[in-house]
């Protein structure tokens, strides 16, 4: 049997809202999260991602709230993320209808929390976000929304969040994000040939042959969507059609 290669949107929250900007910045209106979670869903996303941008920078605990509403009309799956500080925190955002949690700036401060929440929910629930920016020959990565350098290089920290019990990685690249250039392949296929575990692309799809590429080239199990949807470039099932024509496995509903 052939696995399929996954199309998530990715949906950033902030203030209750859709955000997208370029970089990690400049960001501007797209919309309620719960329609275009829906809106998503029916043009036939695998995964829905939710990325609270500002709840670790504000100190603030996940939408819960927004996580309830969404998860009562979704289908696939929500991961969740932004905000994750604690065990608490994933017990809650799982109890509110998450089936995955994102876990990024937390996991960096204090790695052990990875394995914790594998340990008590399963390593299916459990992705390790890293955000990465080119630093020389290599990517360095960033917590705390992008604002804040860690000295960890991207590739050595996730083959530490595998084994620390991470059962998937959504790899962003910052500089890549939000420009539709493409993903930075290079990165990605650098994680995807160290570890094992599924590898989410994430930063710089501009269309539907840069999705090709992440999987064909840079050897991602998953491409994340954000900006050419919200902005209507283009829409998950026309994208998904093309990938199939150009023979990538992928699920397109009846």
């Amino acid at each position: 049997m052939t696995l399929t290669n996954r199309v998530i949107a990715c949906l950033d929250v902030k203030d209750g809202r859709v955000v997208k900007g370029v970089g990690f910045v400049n960001l501007r209106d797209e919309g309620d999260p719960v329609e275009l979670a829906e809106r998503y869903e029916v043009q036939g996303a695998d995964e829905i991602v939710y990325l609270d941008i500002s709840a670790t920078n504000e100190k603030r605990s996940v939408f819960l709230n927004l996580v309830r509403r969404t998860a009562e009309r979704l289908f696939v799956p929500l991961t969740v993320g932004g905000g994750i500080r604690s065990i608490e925190d994933i017990a809650g955002a799982l109890r509110a209808g998450a089936d995955k949690i994102a876990v990024n700036s937390a996991g960096v401060r204090r790695p052990g929390l990875l394995t914790e929440a594998a340990e008590q929910f399963g390593s299916q629930c459990v992705v390790a976000s890293i955000d990465a920016r080119k630093n020389h020959d290599s990517w360095e990565v960033h917590v705390n929304g992008g604002r804040e350098a860690t000295g960890l290089d991207a590739v050595e920290w996730s083959v530490r969040c595998a084994l620390l019990g991470a059962g998937e990685i959504l790899l962003t690249s910052i500089d890549r994000d939000g420009g539709r250039s493409g993903y930075d392949l290079e990165l990605l296929s650098r994680v995807t040939g160290a570890v094992s575990i599924p590898v989410i692309a994430s930063g710089g799809a501009g269309s539907a042959a840069h999705v090709e590429e992440a999987f064909r080239r840079g050897g991602a199990d998953a491409a994340l969507l954000a900006g050419i949807l919200h902005s209507g470039v283009t829409d998950i099932h026309s994208l998904k059609r093309a990938l199939r024509a150009g023979g990538i496995p992928v699920r397109i509903a009846a």
